[in-house]
C-alpha cells in the first residue's frame, strides 16, 4: 500500500543493529531476529521497509554492522528496491551517534530533513494507523517538535518504558510531560487505571536539524564524533563505513537518554495500532494464534494437556504432555525450554553459552552469504558435507585452498564451474572433482537457484582454508 505526504518528503531511518538474544535459539549473532520470520510471511526487516515505500517517502537510510550488511541487501533485493545508503557502524554505540550520522548525511541531501527514525523488529498490525501517527508527526516536527510514538497500552506491560502525555499540541498530539523506565506489574497497573501513560515505541520523527541542534546542547562529543566518522568514512561498494576511531570516542547511549529524557521540545503522538517490538518469546505468545488450550503452536507439534504454551519447531517434531506456560522452541541444532515467564531471560542464557565457548550463540547451521547460503549437513574426521545454494546471477569468489579437496554434485539447476582454468557447466546429477590448492569458482547463470551437495574431505576442514583471488564482494 501507498501512502503520499503531501506537506514533505520523509527520509526513513531504519535502525538494524543489535544481536537479538532474547530470541535465541531463533536470532542468533550473525542473523539476528529482524532477519527472520518470526512473524508473517516475511522478516520483520522486510516488513519495516514495505511501510515506508510508495510517494512521500525518500529510499530509506539503513544502519547496521559489518556482519549484517549483505543480509541488508539480500533482503533489499528480495524485496525490488533500493537503499538511499547503507550506513556499516565500526563499533556498537547504541542510537544516539547512529542517528546522528544519519542526520548529517540528511542535511547534505536536504536542508530541511524530516527523519523517520524506525527499529527494524517491530511488528505493527495497522499500516494506515502508521501512516496516520507519522504524518500528524511530520505536522509537528515542521513546528520544531521532537516526536516519540506512543501505544497505548492493553496490559500491564512491565519490558516497556512509558510516556506520561503532558498538554496538547497540534491536533494530534501531547507534550511529553515525563518518561518513566520499565516499572514493575503494581506500578504499571496503576499507570492503566489513571491512564495517559503510553508504552515508548522507540519510533522518532524530527528535522535532521532540530536533532543536531539538541546533541550539540546536551552531548556535544557525539556530534563531534560523528562528524568526524563521517567525513574520514570510506565508501566500499554499495556501502559507506564509518570511521571506526572517531566513531568510537562516541558514548554509547540511546537517543531517549541523550536527547528525549532532556529535550524541552518533546512531544508525542499515539499509535492507534497493535505494536509489539518482539522483545521475548512471550511477545511472540501475545501475537500468536491460540488454540483453545492457549498454545500457540509454529512448525511439527502434538501437545496432549498442556496449556498456554509457546512450541515452535523449525524441524523436529516436538511432543508435550502435561506441561502449562512454557516455551519450547526447537531448531535443528538446539532446543530451548524455560518457563514463559521467564522469557526476558534468555538473554543471560545465552551469555552463560558464550562464557562457554558454544558456537551455537553465533550462527545457524545454514550460514547466508552474500551470494546464497550453505548448510553443514554431516561433518566427522577429514570430511564435511555441506547443502549450498546460490542465487540466480551470483557467484563465489575465485579461491583454492591448502588443506581439502572438493566434490560438488548438483542437485537443481545449473552450475557454471572454473576449475584450473577451465570453465564449463554442469546439470541436475552431474558432479565434479575440484583437487586441493586447484583454484576454482562456483557460480549461478540462471535464473533459478543453484543447489547442490560439498563434500569436502582433508586434513584441516575449515572456512579459514580460503585463499580469495578474485571476489565481487569485496572480501579478503
Amino acid at each position: 500500500m501507498d501512502f503520499a505526504f503531501t506537506n514533505a518528503v520523509i527520509h526513513p531511518i531504519i535502525l538494524s543493529g543489535g544481536s537479538g538474544t532474547r530470541l535465541w535459539p531463533l536470532s542468533r549473532r550473525l542473523r539476528p531476529k529482524q532477519f527472520l520470520d518470526v512473524h508473517g510471511a516475511s522478516s520483520m526487516f522486510s516488513q519495516t521497509l514495505s511501510r515506508v515505500k510508495g510517494d512521500g517517502f525518500a529510499a530509506p537510510m539503513i544502519i547496521c554492522n559489518d556482519d549484517h550488511r549483505f543480509l541488508v541487501a539480500e533482503e533489499l533485493r528480495q524485496l525490488g528496491t533500493s537503499a538511499g545508503e547503507i550506513i556499516l557502524e565500526p563499533v556498537a554505540r547504541s542510537t544516539a551517534p547512529a542517528i546522528a550520522a544519519a542526520a548529517i548525511r540528511c542535511l547534505e541531501r536536504d536542508e530541511d530533513a524530516i527523519m523517520l527514525v524506525l527499529s527494524s523488529d517491530h511488528v505493527i498490525i495497522d499500516l494506515q494507523a502508521f501512516h496516520a501517527c507519522v504524518e500528524s508527526a511530520v505536522e509537528l516536527a515542521t513546528e520544531g517538535y521532537l516526536l516519540t510514538f506512543g501505544v497505548t497500552p492493553d496490559q500491564p506491560e512491565t519490558s516497556y518504558g512509558y510516556i506520561k502525555q503532558g498538554e496538547a499540541c497540534g491536533e494530534a498530539g501531547w507534550r511529553v510531560a515525563r518518561f518513566v523506565e520499565k516499572p514493575n506489574r503494581a506500578t504499571a497497573e496503576a499507570y492503566l487505571a489513571e491512564g495517559g501513560y503510553h508504552w515508548n515505541s522507540g519510533m522518532f520523527v524530527f528535522r535532521a536539524r532540530d536533532y543536531l541542534d539538541e546533541i550539540e546542547k546536551f552531548h556535544p562529543e557525539i556530534l563531534t564524533a560523528a562528524r568526524a566518522a563521517m567525513e574520514a568514512g570510506e565508501r566500499d561498494l554499495d556501502f559507506f563505513r564509518l570511521d571506526k576511531t572517531a566513531f568510537a570516542a562516541a558514548p554509547a547511549i540511546s537517543v531517549d537518554y541523550a536527547v528525549m529524557e532532556k529535550t524541552e521540545r518533546a512531544a508525542m503522538v499515539p499509535l492507534a495500532s497493535q505494536w509489539n517490538d518482539v522483545g521475548s518469546w512471550a511477545n511472540l505468545w501475545n501475537l500468536g494464534d491460540a488454540n483453545d488450550d492457549g498454545n500457540v503452536i509454529e512448525g511439527r507439534a502434538i501437545v496432549l494437556d498442556a496449556r498456554g504454551n509457546y512450541i515452535r519447531s523449525e524441524k523436529p517434531l516436538v511432543a508435550a504432555l502435561g506441561v502449562n506456560d512454557l516455551v519450547i522452541v526447537a531448531t535443528d541444532d538446539t532446543i530451548l525450554v524455560i518457563p514463559k515467564d521467564r522469557a526476558q531471560e534468555v538473554k543471560d542464557l545465552v551469555s552463560a553459552l558464550d562464557s562457554a565457548g558454544y558456537e551455537e550463540t553465533i550462527s545457524h547451521t545454514r550460514v547466508y552469504r552474500p551470494w546464497g547460503h550453505y548448510q553443514n549437513l554431516e561433518g566427522g574426521n577429514g570430511y564435511l558435507v555441506k547443502r549450498i545454494g546460490v542465487n540466480p546471477g551470483a557467484k563465489l569468489s575465485l579461491q583454492y585452498h591448502h588443506h581439502r579437496a572438493e566434490h560438488w554434485i548438483v542437485v537443481a539447476g545449473t552450475a557454471r564451474v572454473t576449475n584450473d582454468g577451465e570453465t564449463f557447466d554442469l546439470g541436475p546429477n552431474q558432479s565434479t572433482y575440484i583437487p586441493k590448492g586447484a583454484s576454482h569458482r562456483l557460480e549461478n547463470p540462471g535464473t533459478e537457484p543453484l543447489h547442490l551437495i560439498e563434500v569436502q574431505s582433508g586434513d584441516h576442514i575449515s572456512e579459514d582454508d580460503i585463499v580469495r583471488l578474485e571476489d565481487t564482494y569485496g572480501r579478503n
